[in-house]
């Protein structure tokens, strides 16, 4: 699906289909018409409006994106929970020993 536009409110938020609080047209005899789109953000909870060109609106731009976590991989990132200081810590210190790192992960030819 190409996304031409997206509906976002003032802190950043994407607005999806269950943030819209009304849609309507705005139809102008000269010059391009709009889609209105009034809406309460999910984020802030905050009243905003937006208008769309018409030829910019499609069906789809109100629908949330998919995640790409299979629902296995969702659970168990959730049972690991959040990052703790402790890891932050460890994973800063692997990251600058970066000899160590690349001896690690990229595999390097043996000698002829």
């Amino acid at each position: 699906m190409s996304m031409k536009s997206a509906i976002k409110c003032n802190c950043g938020q994407r607005i999806i289909a269950k943030d819209v609080m009304q849609t309507g047209y705005y139809l102008r005899l000269f010059g391009p018409s709009f889609v209105y789109v009034k809406f309460r953000c999910s984020r802030c909870k905050k009243l905003g409006e937006q208008f769309v060109k018409q030829e910019e609106w499609e069906d789809g731009i109100l629908r949330d994106i998919p995640s790409e976590k299979t629902s296995d991989e969702k659970a168990r990132f959730d049972a690991m929970g959040p990052i703790d200081i402790h890891e932050a810590i460890q994973a800063h210190f692997q990251i600058d020993d970066l000899q160590s790192l690349m001896e690690k992960f990229v595999p390097h030819e043996e000698s002829k």
